[in-house]
């Protein structure tokens, strides 16, 4: 008799695991004895930034905008760069100096978290138009074409989102040889895939 009422409990025992195992396959969970652990969630959202990452450095004062690389588009980031005293020309390059500097440092520690990079080398320089050359000629310590696609849609839409850029939007750049300069243009489809082909450029004539 206690052996048929032991035999009774121990059935319904595995009746009620039963059903309690089905409840949680139900719910779509599976009972298990090992924590799990699906780690930390994203601190960023991709090409997002909390705030605008701007540059402190001494003696630099005004707002503007270089682009950066995020994911396979330019994105623009806010920058200061300092505007020096004296002759248009002269603040003129020296503008599109510090944009350059700006656009080929690694971004801050933000900004590389939220995806953003650069692909223009560090040291380039910039200088004004040489004899012969259109006016608002700038003309690069490396070669345009000898640049990344990426790189040189950095720079032609950093200087074109200046007051280094022609009225039109254009931007005249040229290299540290001979050859004449070309003008480039910052386009939708440069800013969308600058990875895919060189900006748009036309031949310039002289000044």
């Amino acid at each position: 008799m206690n052996g048929r009422r032991a035999a009774v409990r121990g059935a319904r025992g595995l009746l009620v695991l039963g059903a309690f195992g089905t409840l949680l396959a139900g719910c779509g969970i599976r009972a298990t004895d090992v924590p799990t652990d699906f780690g930390p969630a994203p601190s960023r959202v991709r090409c997002s930034l909390a705030e605008p990452e701007v540059s402190t450095q001494a003696g630099r004062d005004l707002p503007m905008r270089v682009f950066l690389l995020c994911g396979s588009s330019l994105v623009a980031v806010d920058r200061t760069v300092r505007v020096p005293d004296g002759a248009a020309e002269t603040r003129r390059v020296r503008m599109a100096q510090g944009l350059l500097d700006e656009v080929s440092e690694q971004p801050p520690d933000a900004e590389r978290e939220a995806g953003y990079t650069t692909r223009v080398r560090g040291g380039t320089t910039v200088a004004g138009p040489r004899p012969g050359d259109p006016e608002d000629t700038l003309r690069l310590s490396t070669a345009p074409g000898s640049l990344s696609p990426a790189g040189l849609a950095q720079v032609v839409c950093t200087f074109s989102d200046s007051a280094a850029a022609e009225g039109d939007g254009s931007v005249i750049l040229g290299g540290p040889d001979a050859g004449p300069p070309r003008r480039y243009k910052c386009t939708d489809e440069v800013r969308a895939r600058p990875g895919d082909r060189e900006p748009p450029s036309t031949e310039t004539t002289g000044s």
